[in-house]
């Protein structure tokens, strides 16, 4: 999932961070190949590991 925006949601996923060794930006996750096939090829799959990196989210849901 190498510097791919996937339906908007890589960009604030957890695990969408930085890898200095490829410059770019690549998601944590270790999916399987069917898995990744699934997520780029079907326009309506979520990614099932998606968990918002917002952490000021609550914050602003208390206000």
């Amino acid at each position: 999932m190498a510097g791919n925006k996937i339906k908007g949601n890589c960009d604030s996923c957890t695990y969408f961070t930085y890898d200095e060794d490829y410059e770019c930006y690549v998601c944590d996750i270790n999916m399987d190949e069917d898995e990744y096939m699934r997520l780029i090829s079907d326009q309506h799959y979520q990614c099932p590991y998606y968990s918002n990196g917002d952490e000021y989210a609550v914050v602003r849901k208390q206000m």
